[in-house]
């Protein structure tokens, strides 16, 4: 069953333009990443908080990602990472357009 992880973190910047420059190697990654589908980037410059909603083939594969991804922000300084893994109701989600299955 598909999974949903939700990341969540303050970040001073950059953002908009700056951010997709400044982390186009690192979206690139992701890529590669076991049994990773996709992400939507989430940024808030106004509230300095910054993240995303990603899609993993498996629970198993999103536990493994963010424990990587919390390690890795760590050492860019950033702390008190928020992750939320979800299950994936399929079914209720295709009938509103999510792009899984």
């Amino acid at each position: 069953m598909a999974a949903l992880l939700q990341v969540d973190f303050e970040m001073k910047g950059p953002f908009g333009e700056e951010m997709s420059e400044a982390f186009k190697d690192l979206a690139e990654s992701i890529n590669e990443e076991p049994g990773f589908l996709w992400k939507i980037w989430t940024e808030n410059a106004l509230g300095k908080e910054a993240g995303g909603i990603y899609v993993f083939e498996t629970r198993k594969d999103a536990e493994k990602y963010l424990k990587m991804h919390t390690e890795r922000l760590a050492s860019f300084g950033i702390s008190n990472v928020i992750g939320k893994i979800f299950d994936i109701n399929e079914p209720l989600s295709k009938i509103n357009h999510a792009p899984i299955g």
